[in-house]
């Protein structure tokens, strides 16, 4: 439980930070396609980072949930993949990096399904 509170608040610090870093930082060193790219990052980090912490503290109320478990690591992999490959592909324009993203996609939605069966399973 704490754990996952901890990782989701950091996460959460990092997308407020990355964001703002993106509007002032790189609004005049990227073009705008990019700097969507990297908005696009920061947005999806933030769900998740706000998914990470909804599974804290799902696991005070089912602590021996290992579906929410999962659930929370693969937001954290997925926030790794999919917005980690965004801020890179935007910093460094290469474009194959682009294809890490939907590895990311996957970690995601993965994550939610769990989400959704540890919650029809616990309560």
């Amino acid at each position: 439980m704490k754990t996952f509170i901890v990782i989701g608040a950091i996460n959460a610090f990092l997308a407020v930070a990355l964001g703002a870093f993106g509007a002032h930082g790189l609004k005049d060193r990227l073009d705008a396609h990019y700097l969507e790219i990297w908005k696009t990052g920061v947005t999806y980090q933030m769900f998740h980072a706000t998914g990470i912490l909804i599974i804290g503290l799902l696991l005070g109320k089912a602590a021996t949930s290992s579906l929410f478990t999962w659930s929370g690591w693969l937001m954290l992999v997925g926030i790794i993949l999919f917005s980690g490959s965004l801020y890179l592909l935007s910093l460094t324009k290469i474009g194959p990096l682009g294809a890490i993203t939907p590895i990311g996609g996957v970690c995601f939605l993965a994550a939610w399904v769990l989400m959704i069966l540890g919650a029809i399973k616990q309560f």
